[in-house]
């Protein structure tokens, strides 16, 4: 809970002074006082996980939880203080060697069912759900620490399709990724609970083995021995011999003192009035969390009611908030809800005749009447479907937070409210764009959830106004943001076709591949072994083989690909080759059945775009994500000939930047020999190794030319004379003669450099070249770490952000001019610094002009803009 809550909060902006974050501990304490006053417990406890490898579970299995990302460096003492924070509070903590939190949670349920008691779990893992019964339940957070609904065994059965005594089963099956076990491969957790109620239970299914058919009865066969580890594993103790009793855990109370001064060395403020209230001041209580007033809700008879409420609000100077409902099925609108000041009206769409709609239609065309919204993109689409336009929207709330925040790790409208306004927005009655709000023919209440969304999203916009002018981010949300929001939701609904014969082709040459690998791999060593198992890799390499050692580990030696790649290089093992070759061609495959996956009816993939993912202000696609195809190795490259032109059309278009970060540095810097170079239309990379080597530009080798790119984009992102060793694979000191011979030939790039990290502990953040900032408040951190990586921020958010902002630009240019020609042809694709499109027939002259001249455009640099075009039937053969 205390990661959910490290994750939920942005760390920059919970940070005291002396550079301790506090997130975690801010988003705990909150999600505590929630629970306490909503739950009125009389008995609480908290308990802590020790060290992994202390557990009886990492003892008889090295490799459970493994691969679980670094604890980020921000996260540093949070859970010290979290346990000095409920000290004081008075609440109980436990913590067991041996053990884990969970452990110590199932031990407490069973006590406090024994004793009588309603038992309410709060926990993050799923193992929990094993020890619901009708008296013990689970409050399992659904969306950061604020939206943690109650799960019983109901809620278990009708999600699972298992009951909750019968829940480990399942996940002994299916595997649990969270902690590293591996479940049966191709079950899911369908076939697993349709085998558990068929033969009742783990048990009864291993019994009947040779019952079970098909590959997916091979692969169970295959892996037995996995599923009973599983199920030992996942089993949580329900006996342990606790320091504490029931006794022990009733009625806290807080040492106020002692909160007071944690309270003011953690610089919290509001929270200890919050949590004071819990324990008498009614004064304080009342203060304790803000509440939004939606004034009071009409549901209009007909057009004239409609129009008379919508035409009173005409000509008035503040925005209406606009919230949306979903549909049962697909993305369309099913009610809107319209909030201004003094009045609100709530319409079923579904039961609108002609001459209302009308009048909605009219309004939500009107450029003149401004609009507020959480979800904008969202809205467009379901509007769209609906064939309502939708035009005048000034703010989209999970925009403008993000414009303000761009570190934080959500937007959704229930976090965004809390933290900025201290307003609780249930995912039960908030659809806001992302959460679900559920039609049961009650339309009051519907209204009146829809209502209360939409009057937090007014009051969300109208506090983020003043600091969105403070930030000098309001042309950025109103002249880039809203306007990009628009042309993704049209590159969604057009999405990309899909050759499927091609896709089913690719996924058996790769099956074929992995196979003779996998026997060639066998052959090296004389054996087989799991070539996904780092455990008996590690054997296998570093016993039998005795091969280098590569980087020490918790469990033994890494066997990242990093490594392997380096080992490889060194050693050039058959073994290590033909895994290298079955991990590679795994990775694509998946790849490739995961995209599968996603081909809708149409035959085409719609990506989602998301705007407020990256803090840089780089467009991000997922579901699926269109821009991790690799295309470092052809068989990577291939996967990109699945996407094709569609009938009707011409051919994909490729447009790519060239060198747009580097030509970036050479504008910010303003060193006149990059700018030259670029203005000349050199190889900018064969130019500067020609400066650093003293050698004609002819003479320059693809050795020196790669050396130099490397260190070129890597200062950019704060490398140092020891990163570039490691990354070219020369000596430290030849190293630093490469970046000093570099910084003695472009001494302005080197001013900049430090120039640009000393101006933004200056400023505390940086800034685009349109003015996009990050805060860093780590850059003036006592933590070293936390220091060095924000200054190697302030190094690249420049210029990353610089290019996200260009390729919209281009984005909105493009979009604009092929509707300004009346041409048919569409914008398909954003990945990077590439756009893809297609063209219709007869305009391909025409498109690749507009193409060329709206991207060498977006920006004003004091270099070109260079733009490679390609053409071809798929998007493999236009990047060719």
């Amino acid at each position: 809970m205390a990661f959910r809550a490290f994750f939920a909060l942005p760390a920059d902006k919970f940070s005291t002074a002396n550079g301790q974050h506090t997130n975690a501990i801010h988003g705990f304490t909150s999600m505590l006082i929630n629970l306490i006053k909503e739950q009125k417990p009389t008995h609480i406890c908290v308990a802590f996980d020790v060290s992994d490898d202390t557990t009886h579970r990492k003892a008889e299995y090295s490799e459970y939880k493994g691969g679980r990302n670094e604890t980020p460096r921000e996260m540093s003492g949070q859970i010290d203080l979290i346990d000095k924070v409920m000290g004081a509070w008075g609440i109980k903590t436990i913590k067991l060697p041996g053990y884990e939190a969970d452990d110590i949670l199932a031990t407490l349920a069973a006590m406090g069912e024994k004793a009588g008691f309603e038992v309410l779990l709060v926990s993050g893992d799923r193992d929990a759900f094993q020890l619901i019964t009708d008296n013990v339940f689970v409050l399992y957070p659904r969306k950061g620490v604020s939206d943690i609904p109650r799960m019983d065994a109901a809620a278990i059965q009708e999600k699972y399709f298992v009951t909750p005594a019968q829940y480990s089963d399942l996940a002994a099956l299916v595997g649990e990724t969270a902690d590293n076990l591996p479940g049966v491969p191709g079950v899911g957790p369908k076939t697993a609970a349709k085998w558990i109620n068929l033969y009742g239970g783990l048990e009864g299914v291993l019994e009947h083995l040779d019952a079970i058919g098909g590959k997916v009865g091979d692969a169970l066969r295959e892996n037995v021995e996995d599923v009973k580890r599983n199920r030992r594993l996942n089993r949580l103790h329900t006996d342990l011999e606790l320091p504490l009793t029931l006794d022990d855990l009733a009625e806290p109370r807080p040492d106020e003192a002692a909160l007071e001064a944690l309270f003011d060395e953690l610089e919290f403020k509001t929270i200890r009035t919050r949590l004071f209230a819990l324990y008498g001041s009614e004064e304080v209580e009342s203060a304790e969390r803000e509440t939004i007033a939606a004034p009071d809700v009409v549901i209009p008879a007909g057009a004239a009611e409609l129009g008379a409420f919508l035409a009173a609000g005409a000509g008035k100077t503040s925005a209406v908030a606009v919230d949306l409902a979903p549909g049962r099925i697909g993305e369309d609108a099913a009610a809107l809800a319209i909030v201004r000041d003094d009045a609100a009206v709530y319409i079923d769409l579904a039961t609108q005749d002609a001459a209302a709609e009308n009048v909605l239609a009219d309004w939500l065309r009107d450029e003149s009447s401004s609009k507020v919204m959480h979800g904008y993109k969202a809205a467009l689409k379901a509007l769209s479907s609906r064939g309502l336009g939708l035009e005048g929207v000034v703010d989209d709330t999970s925009i403008s937070g993000y414009l303000i925040q761009p570190d934080r790790r959500t937007y959704e409208l229930a976090e965004l409210a809390q933290h900025h306004l201290n307003v609780s927005v249930s995912a039960e009655t908030s659809k806001a764009g992302q959460l679900e709000l559920a039609f049961d023919g009650d339309d009051a209440a519907a209204a009146g959830a829809l209502v209360h969304v939409a009057a937090v999203v007014q009051a969300l916009s109208r506090h983020f106004a003043s600091e969105l002018t403070e930030r000098k981010a309001g042309d950025l949300l109103t002249t880039l943001e809203l306007p990009v929001s628009r042309v993704l939701a049209d590159m969604e609904t057009a999405g990309i076709a899909i050759d499927l014969p091609r896709m089913d082709e690719q996924i058996a040459d790769l099956a074929k591949v992995i196979d003779n690998a996998q026997e060639l791999a066998f052959a090296a060593i004389g054996h087989e072994v799991n070539l996904g198992s780092p455990k008996q890799l590690q054997t296998v390499l570093f016993d039998e083989l005795e091969l280098p050692k590569t980087k020490k580990i918790k469990s033994g030696y890494t066997t990242d690909a990093a490594s392997l790649k380096n080992l490889l290089e060194k050693t050039g093992h058959e073994f290590l080759v033909q895994l290298m070759a079955h991990r590679e061609s795994s990775k694509l495959r998946q790849m490739l059945e995961s995209l599968k996956k996603s081909v809708t009816e149409d035959g085409r993939i719609h990506t989602t775009y998301a705007q407020n993912v990256a803090a840089t202000g780089r467009i991000s696609s997922n579901n699926p994500n269109l821009q991790n195809i690799p295309i470092r190795s052809e068989e990577g490259r291939r996967v990109r000939g699945i996407f094709v032109v569609s009938d009707g059309y011409e051919c994909l278009l490729s447009a790519d930047y060239s060198q747009i970060e580097m030509r970036i540095m050479a504008h910010l810097s303003g060193d006149a020999g990059l700018i030259q170079a670029y203005q000349d239309g050199e190889d900018l990379h064969r130019f500067v190794g020609s400066n650093i080597f003293h050698v004609p530009t002819e003479e320059v080798t693809s050795a020196m030319r790669s050396k130099v790119k490397a260190m070129s984009y890597g200062l950019a992102y704060g490398l140092t004379s020891f990163g570039l060793s490691k990354q070219l694979e020369i000596s430290v000191d030849e190293a630093r003669t490469l970046m000093k011979d570099y910084f003695d030939r472009f001494g302005a790039v080197r001013d900049y450099l430090r120039g640009v990290v000393d101006q933004a502990r200056v400023d505390g953040y940086t800034a685009t070249i349109e003015g996009r900032r990050r805060y860093l408040p780590d850059l003036t951190s006592t933590d070293r770490q936390l220091r060095e990586n924000a200054e190697r921020i302030a190094l690249n958010s420049p210029i990353q952000g610089s290019a996200a902002d260009i390729i919209k630009r281009a984005m909105l240019g493009v979009h604009a001019e092929l509707a300004a020609q009346g041409l048919k042809s569409r914008m398909l694709l954003q990945v990077h610094d590439e756009l893809v499109l297609e063209v219709a027939a007869g305009e391909r002259v025409a498109v690749e002009k507009l193409v060329t001249e709206q991207m060498g455009s977006a920006a004003d640099l004091s270099v070109p803009l260079d733009v490679q075009i390609g053409v071809g039937p798929s998007w493999y053969d236009a990047g060719h």
